[in-house]
């Protein structure tokens, strides 16, 4: 097993020490006077670090090891920032002392010779760092791992899990918190635009599984990466803190100061909260998020959230000796096989009830006590910790790295589970010492005799006690949404002069950009070729700001660049090439979309700023009335429930957040960089807005087109050309083109050009008329990619879903992890467009609407673990289907993209009563819904069906995956869902469901039975229909027989219900199997 440490005793190795001492030992065995002065309460902890700490340090990097023996020391960055602050704590609290005799000094030293050991060492890794910020792979992140004495890299990626979001964020935040107590670190400029573009790989945090605290990633130890809530929520903290921070403390200037793109740190907000209790999809909890939640990082802002989690910690994985880092953790235990690095498939069940407990937590426990004002806490701990430390010879306190069983001890403890005596892995004497435990220990001890405060040690105020969040001043308060009242502030900005004058005369008051000079009006993407200049660096090979777009709270702030005042407009007023653009009721539902959003996550002193942009081509035809009616709305303050003021821009930028660009510097010899202003359009003031070039939605006549693309599939090119010039239907002009583009390639020149311009032509055309089959058929054949559909799939991935992309039944590609937009490019148009080529934008304009959906009402997702496209758009034509009754259904490819939108919303909601329950199953499969405790009633039949279950060919064997999973972990509720996944008929599906919940109920209420053979869930509903069939008649005509159309429509409940049929079958199948003989059987006599 391919590991950093081995700490377990062995006589084989002497205490060796390393270093010099210059100040005495002697006193530090001799107990402590009650009464004893300051001086001797620092001089007593100060021996302590001394020995057990400093001894440790690297005279030339300042890393400290993670052995503290042999030769070949390895440092882990992580450990090492702890012992900083161990060293920077001690040093606060001797600030307290006038004639300290050079310790304060000595100490802070420590720590910031720890602290830019680090830095070189990620310095020297600079060419990583940029490879990382444009593209997250474990191949390309910085080490978590150098040589202790030089700095070296000393593990490929291949041989360690380097990739730990954790131990940057880690680095960030103690670089802030020491900086801010006076400390020096940061010397240079080199080295201010390498902590940015640190910021800038740690803002994806909430997009990057890793390898996590513990280095493993997966529980299963099988080298795959997981999103972890404890890096999530140390990079939250991160960015927290050092947004705005200046690197060179007191003496710095405009150019030391650090950005965070606020919209990032939002979004690891909003995944920390959705990730949390659990830890990750295999970790249902995990003592690693005790570091995150409470001192250091303080990440969560939601009380009930934290009291939530931290009680599932201590619930689960607490013990007398320590807290276990997660449950079934082989590290260190004896069965642990060492020689391998990875563990075998099951293998993780070994380790059940044998972890190791590690006193480390107890100590977090005691500062989290100190922090929350909680004596009874830090008592109740204290008291846990103190008889499980050892002491060096000199009697220096040590805290072993864990307490493990024996492997002699290890039966009797999992018959007996807290029966058998643990034993250290570590007791000093040996000279084996565990850093990080030892680091915080000091760090507890101080706070707990209050010789350092928690303000020393927070100073920029991490912790806030609930009584004082509302009073908080910071650059960017880490205090969860109060119940506010926010008012946005919006400026109403018409293109042109006409337009403003026509707007007038419906009592719309608006802004032109010339009348809003000197203030610039940008576009979003302007902003982000301004941030390109962020932390530019040519000697380390550093570009800037990588190419992301500025979300809608970056743009609500005003920009000071280059000496301009800058306002700009959301992404969603940017002229997209993508159709859904055209649908003015979307623009519509984004502005107020936009409006709750920032209503929300606005959380920074100083009014939001939101600028509408109103075209000509908004108003154009039926534009024209909905955008009149949202505008009004604006004047009479209130807009999809979220209160607005309108004013003029000169007047709401008094109460607006100012960001300053300064790192923008320019020189004499420099060119400036340029900007796009919002330009006026150029159009005589009083001409006519022409508001009928638009017409309202075509009729499905002029949807379908005038000939039957199989008669002109084999016919030649020339004739396809001479019919493509002849033709005025807009529908039939793009089949014919796309025969000449499926054959001739797009390149191929026709009377208007090639193919791909001729068809450009149709997709604008047809747009402005609002022929959405068209539109659709000809953007699918153009290969067109919505933005921002690569984030759309992360917020429902960060929300603990699947996506799957796919035309229903057809084969689906499962996303598990955020992908680029290229690589989601090709699934869509390899999986989407086999039966129909539509499906492949709807399947886009789908993963957009419930990105947002998913982020605003995540409820309406309950129960749907796997979102799967392809069958929602099924569920959704299903819908249209039975609302038309016995007329022809409408076609959901000629639907609007805010009628799509607005299916979307209606079949997500509950199912209304007085539906067939046909249609209920239809739509209720379609989703893939389950009911509330599903996946964990299958893992209770699994443990009583020995030889697994079957469906649609799909098997879920009891072994290895009770063995390798727990019953509330995400894995196993995906694996069930995987198993679900070859079911083809959504009706189908949800039956099998209620099949799983009967059995469930069944076995629950009969102990005493479980099933001999593989249960075949096909074969039992087939055995429930048969019943249904004996008692409900055959249907005529034996091609009927098999046609559970009418069972599929049967109520669940009561005499004649589905359920008393699978009742029936299931109870059948079990009582041809043996009973397991019980005790206290009421039906044995003797």
């Amino acid at each position: 097993m391919a590991n950093l440490d081995d700490d377990r005793p062995s006589s084989a190795h002497a205490f060796l020490k390393f270093g010099s001492i210059y100040e005495p030992l002697k006193s530090i065995n001799l107990p402590k006077p009650e009464g004893a002065s300051l001086w001797d309460k620092l001089d007593h902890y100060y021996r302590i670090v001394k020995s057990t700490l400093l001894l440790h340090q690297s005279p030339t990097t300042g890393l400290f090891p993670t052995k503290t023996y042999g030769e070949n020391r390895k440092a882990k960055v992580h450990d090492s920032l702890y012992c900083a602050a161990c060293a920077w704590a001690l040093a606060l609290a001797y600030r307290r002392i006038d004639d300290d005799k050079g310790r304060t000094h000595e100490l802070e030293h420590s720590a910031i010779k720890c602290m830019r050991g680090i830095l070189y060492c990620y310095m020297r890794q600079a060419d990583k760092v940029q490879q990382f910020k444009q593209d997250p792979k474990p191949s390309e992140c910085l080490h978590s791992v150098f040589s202790a004495h030089t700095g070296d890299e000393v593990l490929s990626h291949k041989e360690y899990g380097h990739l730990q979001i954790n131990a940057v964020s880690l680095f960030l935040l103690y670089l802030v918190e020491m900086i801010s107590s006076g400390l020096q670190i940061i010397y240079n400029t080199d080295e201010v635009s390498f902590i940015q573009n640190l910021v800038f790989c740690v803002e994806r945090a909430y997009r990057v599984p890793d390898f996590g605290v513990w280095e493993r990633g997966s529980k299963y130890n099988n080298g795959s990466p997981e999103l972890h809530s404890s890096s999530v929520g140390l990079a939250k903290a991160a960015l927290e803190a050092i947004n705005g921070f200046n690197l060179f403390g007191n003496q710095g200037c405009s150019w030391s100061v650090i950005f965070v793109d606020f919209d990032a740190h939002n979004r690891n907000r909003q995944t920390l909260c959705s990730l949390l209790p659990r830890e990750s999809r295999s970790h249902n909890t995990d003592a690693a998020l005790l570091p995150c939640l409470s001192y250091p990082a303080f990440a969560l802002d939601d009380e009930v959230l934290f009291s939530q989690t931290l009680d599932k910690i201590v619930r689960k994985l607490k013990g007398k000796y320590g807290f276990k880092r997660f449950l079934r953790d082989g590290y260190r235990t004896a069965l642990e096989d060492r020689t391998r690095r990875y563990y075998k498939p099951a293998e993780i069940k070994l380790f059940d009830g044998i972890e190791c407990e590690f006193p480390l937590f107890f100590i977090f426990m005691i500062i989290d006590g100190v922090f929350r004002g909680n004596p009874a806490q830090v008592k109740e701990y204290q008291d846990l910790l103190d008889p499980l430390l050892q002491h060096t010879s000199e009697g220096c306190p040590v805290v072993p790295k864990y307490y493990y069983v024996p492997a002699d001890f290890v039966e009797p403890e999992k018959k007996n589970p807290g029966s058998q005596k643990r034993f250290p892995s570590n007791n000093g004497r040996d000279g084996k010492f565990f850093l990080w435990g030892q680091a915080v220990y000091i760090i507890a001890k101080l706070l707990a005799e209050k010789l350092v405060s928690p303000k020393d040690i927070d100073p920029v105020g991490r912790y806030i006690p609930p009584q004082d969040q509302r009073n908080v001043s910071m650059r960017f308060s880490n205090q969860g949404p109060l119940e506010n009242d926010l008012v946005v502030h919006v400026a109403l900005i018409a293109e042109s002069q006409r337009l403003q004058v026509f707007l007038n005369t419906y009592g719309i008051q608006t802004q032109t950009p010339q009348q809003v000079e000197p203030i610039q009006i940008w576009a979003q993407k302007e902003l982000v070729k301004a941030y390109f200049h962020l932390g530019v660096n040519d000697k380390l090979g550093l570009s800037g700001r990588p190419d992301r777009p500025i979300g809608c709270l970056g743009t609500s702030k005003i920009y000071r660049i280059l000496g301009k005042t800058v306002v700009c407009y959301s992404i969603i007023f940017d002229l997209s090439d993508f159709y859904m653009s055209q649908d003015v009721m979307m623009l519509i539902d984004d502005i107020k979309n936009a409006l709750q959003f920032i209503k929300q996550y606005w959380k920074m002193h100083g009014r939001p700023l939101f600028v509408v942009l109103i075209r000509e081509d908004n108003i154009r035809g039926s534009r024209f009335n909905p955008i009149l009616n949202m505008l009004a709305a604006f004047r009479k303050g209130i807009v999809g429930g979220v209160k607005v003021h309108v004013d003029r821009v000169q007047t709401l930028i008094s109460g607006a957040v100012v960001e300053q660009l300064d790192f923008l510097r320019i020189t004499e010899t420099e060119e400036a960089p340029i900007f796009k202003n919002l330009e006026e359009l150029d159009l005589p003031k009083h001409s006519k807005v022409k508001r009928q070039s638009s017409t309202p939605n075509a009729s499905e006549l002029e949807q379908q087109p005038d000939i039957n693309i199989n008669d002109w599939k084999n016919k030649s090119t020339y004739e396809i050309l001479q019919k493509l010039n002849d033709c005025n239907c807009l529908a039939s002009q793009a089949l014919l083109s796309s025969i000449l583009l499926k054959r001739e390639g797009p390149n191929f020149i026709t009377r208007e050009g090639t193919v791909a311009e001729h068809m450009e032509r149709i997709y604008r055309r047809a747009g402005s008329k609002k022929l959405w089959s068209v539109v659709r058929f000809a953007a699918s054949l153009l290969g067109k990619l919505v933005d921002s559909l690569a984030p759309s799939i992360t917020n429902v991935l960060v929300q603990g879903k699947q996506v799957t992309l796919g035309a229903f039944g057809q084969e689906e590609e499962v996303i598990s992890n955020p992908l680029s937009p290229a690589v989601i490019k090709n699934i869509i148009y390899e999986k989407c467009h086999l039966q129909d080529e539509r499906e492949a934008v709807v399947q886009q304009e789908l993963v957009i609407h419930i990105g947002w959906i998913i982020s605003n009402s995540p409820e309406l997702f309950s129960g749907m673990l796997k979102i799967r496209i392809g069958w929602i758009i099924h569920a959704m034509k299903y819908e249209l289907k039975i609302r038309a009754g016995d007329m022809p259904a409408k076609d959901l490819y000629q639907m609007s993209p805010s009628e799509v939108k607005q299916l979307l919303l209606d079949i997500l909601q509950p199912q209304q009563q007085g539906r067939s329950w046909l249609n209920r199953r239809q739509i209720d499969g379609s989703l893939n819904r389950t009911p509330a405790g599903f996946y964990d009633r299958v893992w209770q039949i699994l443990e009583r069906t020995p030889n697994g279950l079957i469906v649609a060919g799909k098997f879920l064997p009891q072994q290895p995956t009770l063995s390798d999973m727990t019953m509330y972990e995400m894995n196993f509720s995906l694996l069930v869902e995987d198993m679900l996944q070859n079911i083809d008929r959504p009706e189908y599906r949800q039956i099998i469901v209620e099949l799983l919940m009967v059995i469930s109920v069944i076995l629950e209420r009969n102990p005493e039975l479980e099933f001999q053979d593989k249960v075949d869930l096909d074969k039992v509903v087939q055995e429930a229909f048969h019943d249904f069939q004996k008692d409900h008649g055959s249907p005529e005509g034996a091609e009927k027989q098999d046609d559970l159309t009418a069972f599929y429509n049967t109520h669940p409940i009561g005499k004649k219900g589905t359920c008393s049929y699978l009742s029936k079958a299931v109870i059948t199948l079990l009582l041809e199997g043996e009973m397991k003989p019980s005790s206290d059987d009421p039906c044995t006599i003797s």
